[in-house]
């Protein structure tokens, strides 16, 4: 489980101080809830999740243990370095909107014909409950061939997901190298 701290000021200072000593800053946040400013250890928040299984998991905030879902992040665009994260609170039972990320299977054929394979959507958006959110949608990439394209209605959703994106959005494709 993920150990946290609750933050008591908001200035730009202290914010400054937590990010000096190893800290990310993170708002918590859900529907009817109120807001929580929180701050984690960098490498532990990061490491967490890269070992996590499911999309939503816990986090400890003194003393109170909150499941949560990652909505945003922010790095810094010289470094890459983390600066910010958005978690949701994951409600049971309470219809939301998640981002669910897409993973691709096999070797495309395109890719021995010069191509290469571009993924458009990384993060699927979906409303859904807790208990029917998928961890990941993976695709098989194996028939593409340059020039093809997995869109959005091409995907197998079951049927308590619903995808609020325009059917005729790309998810991967094989696009041809220059």
């Amino acid at each position: 489980m993920l150990e946290g701290i609750i933050r008591d000021s908001m200035t730009k200072q202290a914010t400054k101080t937590l990010r000096r000593d190893g800290y990310l800053i993170a708002n918590i946040y859900g529907k009817g809830l109120e807001n929580i400013s929180a701050a984690f250890k960098r490498n532990e928040f990061i490491k967490f999740l890269k070992n996590k299984e499911t999309l939503a998991f816990d986090v400890n905030l003194g003393g109170n243990i909150v499941k949560v879902v990652v909505q945003e992040y922010q790095k810094c665009p010289l470094t890459s370095e983390l600066l910010h994260v958005d978690l949701m609170v994951a409600q049971a039972g309470l219809k939301t909107a998640y981002k669910i990320p897409v993973k691709t299977t096999g070797i495309a054929k395109g890719l021995k014909n010069k191509g290469l394979l571009m993924i458009h959507t990384k993060r699927v958006p979906v409303r859904c409950t807790l208990e029917n959110l998928p961890n990941s949608i993976t695709l098989d990439v194996t028939e593409l061939d340059t020039g093809d394209n997995i869109l959005i209605r091409d995907l197998t959703l079951s049927d308590t997901l619903e995808c609020f994106l325009d059917p005729r959005v790309p998810v991967v494709g094989i696009i041809k190298a220059k």
